[in-house]
């Protein structure tokens, strides 16, 4: 019996007709395996994934391969977005067998959940390398029953380098040299392209944070260039939906021409900072269009009824990869002047036989940058194609609301409302934040996922950092009171319920979980920033917020435990150095007086990545120890203190005078 009807994802939902009889992650599979003295396949995917949408119709739709899956295992699936605890530990079990990992990930597992064998995609015949699905579950039905001795011992191996991939040193050999590792992650980009080189080409958004923060501090071409090219040949690239605008998640090639046109929200949010932050530097119009074409992604195809925002588009419709997104020339000339055929083809490399499988993927990676005048009319056809797309079926989306990414995305579009003036964006944000923060409230903490009435929870350690995040760029941009206080709330619940004795740092689940082999304790970012680095970054804000010592001494206690893990592989842990580096070269602002509005919205322009905004309605409101407490009293009706590690500027009290203080005070 198929028994995901009642799933709330829509991932487990596309597999709720397959002849497998499928299991949700549930203690009756394990069960029902131990009773019936089978093995258990794992398999973990998404709604968005292609080869998990291949794999789906070449072997769990035929009913032949399903028989061979029913007799001899116990089938189990997962969506990774719902479970990325699961996700983690099952993927790092593949990666101890020295496989490369991917979805969709097919797991072997014991009764108690102990993996012994696995992989990725298999197709229904032996190809492309690999054996065929049904030949390996005949294969390892048959090993398991014949010699259980070396499935134990197999799931032993596997179950030591999992707990052996959570051990690391607490003490670290002092602190990172930002400056040679950011100087390393240059070098490893790619000059003309941009990017890691080679290919495939994913967007890595810590490491171009990194180089961005640090050329936009020291003025280095060597690291702000990388950036600045990453960024420019993405946004004239394929992988950037130049109609409808958003990022797709990664580009086959080197040169970000073909996707694979899946949209995550986790992405785009990250490129969304990335982009603000460019913008408002550069003033460079291409940033500012690939900025404002993400928000209206967003607005048009990810917003749901609740206010919150869904988690992906797929990368197919009508059973094609990236149907819905490519164009023949035959078709845009019959919708199109011969002049206005001209123009587009001239600008975003239109040919007769397309640029990718005869099919033209719109971009502007070798073309000329129209003049003012094209420019509009180039806007006009745009228009025109994406409302002529939409009448095309579209990808299908994920509509289940993610804590986590909705935490980063409202976070995002709080921080580049203030630089690029644009109040609806945050409106777009607390409308989003307030459904996360009470309709999937848990307590003290949050659920994960939400969809159509139903939570799934508890949540995990992102959840709530991602939201703490979200919190307290909404207190900057408002100085409201209740969202530091949920900051502050979630901050320590993770604190309380996620923080392990043994390393001083986040696990991704609750403390006391103890349905996997092992509690996933990942530091490393994967394409989203990982909870201990976010979480380091929160507690240096609420500290400076607060100006209380305890709450400096256990953010820095938290950091030095992070940079500690990070040791092992820096370039691996953005997130964590990116906190340190707001640590070493942040800057405290504070608005004090009754009439300091204008000098709070000069401060919002200012790049989030080394501002922390501290409200003072009143001189009272800093504690006494405060190093502008003592010029506080004398701010007058509006005044801005910029202060550095302990240390605070002669006050600020013209707007436009902030930002080259920020600068000279340096």
């Amino acid at each position: 019996m198929n028994r995901l009807a009642d799933a709330a994802s829509p991932y487990l939902l596309q597999h709720k007709d397959n002849p497998v009889h499928w299991w949700e992650w549930r203690e009756a599979a394990f069960a029902e395996a131990k009773r019936s003295g089978r093995p258990v396949l794992l398999s973990v995917g998404y709604a968005a994934c292609h080869w998990c949408h291949v794999m789906a119709h070449e072997s769990f739709e035929d009913p032949a391969t399903a028989a061979v899956m029913n007799e001899l295992f116990v089938n189990i699936k997962v969506d990774r977005e719902e479970r990325p605890d699961i996700d983690h530990v099952y993927m790092s079990a593949l990666h101890s067998l020295g496989e490369q990992g991917g979805w969709p990930l097919t797991m072997f597992l014991t009764a108690d959940g102990d993996p012994f064998w696995g992989g990725t995609y298999f197709p229904p015949e032996a190809r492309y390398g690999r054996p065929s699905f049904t030949g390996v579950l005949k294969q390892l039905a048959a090993i398991h029953r014949q010699d259980p001795d070396r499935i134990a011992r197999n799931a032993a191996a596997i179950r030591a380098a999992l707990t052996q991939a959570d051990a690391f040193a607490k003490a670290g050999t002092g602190e990172p040299d930002l400056d040679a590792l950011v100087g390393q992650i240059g070098g490893a980009f790619d000059p003309r392209h941009g990017g890691l080189r080679g290919a495939p080409k994913f967007p890595n958004s810590g490491l171009i944070e990194m180089l961005w923060r640090h050329g936009a501090r020291t003025g280095s071409p060597a690291t702000l260039e990388p950036a600045r090219r990453t960024l420019e040949q993405m946004a004239r690239g394929g992988i950037h939906d130049h109609l409808g605008g958003g990022f797709a998640r990664y580009s086959v090639d080197e040169r970000w021409l073909a996707p694979h046109f899946e949209k995550m929200l986790y992405d785009n949010a990250q490129l969304l900072n990335l982009y603000a932050l460019e913008a408002a530097r550069s003033g460079d119009p291409l940033m500012r269009m690939a900025t404002e074409g993400i928000v209206a992604w967003l607005a048009r195809d990810m917003l749901l009824p609740e206010g919150a925002f869904a988690a992906s588009l797929d990368a197919d419709s009508e059973g094609v990869e990236g149907k819905f997104y490519v164009w023949t020339a035959r078709e845009l000339e019959t919708h199109l002047s011969e002049e206005e055929a001209r123009l587009l083809a001239l600008h975003y490399d239109v040919t007769p036989h397309g640029n990718w499988e005869e099919v033209t993927i719109l971009n502007r990676l070798e073309t000329p940058d129209p003049d003012p005048e094209t420019a509009t009319v180039l806007a006009g056809i745009r228009e025109r194609l994406l409302a002529i797309r939409a009448k095309r079926i579209p990808p299908a989306r994920d509509d289940k609301i993610l804590a986590d990414w909705n935490g980063m995305m409202i976070a995002a579009l709080t921080r580049a409302s203030g630089p690029l003036g644009r109040k609806d964006w945050l409106a777009l944000a607390r409308r989003a934040y307030h459904f996360v923060a009470e309709s999937m409230a848990d307590g003290d903490g949050l659920a994960h996922s939400y969809r159509e009435g139903r939570l799934i929870k508890p949540g995990f350690a992102l959840d709530h950092a991602a939201m703490a995040d979200a919190a307290l760029a909404l207190h900057d941009a408002t100085f409201e009171q209740h969202y530091l206080d949920d900051a502050r709330r979630w901050s320590a619940h993770l604190q309380r319920h996620y923080l392990s004795d043994t390393t001083n740092l986040l696990g991704m689940t609750l403390m006391e979980n103890k349905g996997l082999p092992v509690i996933p304790r990942p530091t490393h970012d994967d394409a989203v920033p990982n909870a201990n680095g976010i979480h380091a970054t929160n507690l240096l804000r609420l500290a400076i917020k607060s100006g209380d010592v305890e709450d400096r001494d256990r953010a820095d206690a938290f950091l030095g435990a992070a940079l500690a893990a990070a040791e092992r592989a820096p370039m691996a842990h953005g997130s964590i150095l990116n906190a340190y580096d707001l640590a070493r070269h942040g800057v405290e602002i504070v608005l004090a007086g009754s009439e300091r509005a204008a000098l709070h919205q000069a401060a919002l322009a200012l790049p989030y990545t080394v501002t922390t905004l501290v409200d003072c309605p009143d001189a009272s409101s800093l504690p006494a120890e405060h190093p502008a407490a003592a010029m506080a009293r004398q701010a007058g009706t509006g005044a801005a203190f910029i202060c550095f590690s302990g240390r605070c500027l002669p006050p600020v009290t013209e707007p436009n005078r902030l930002a080259q203080a920020v600068t000279d005070g340096r």
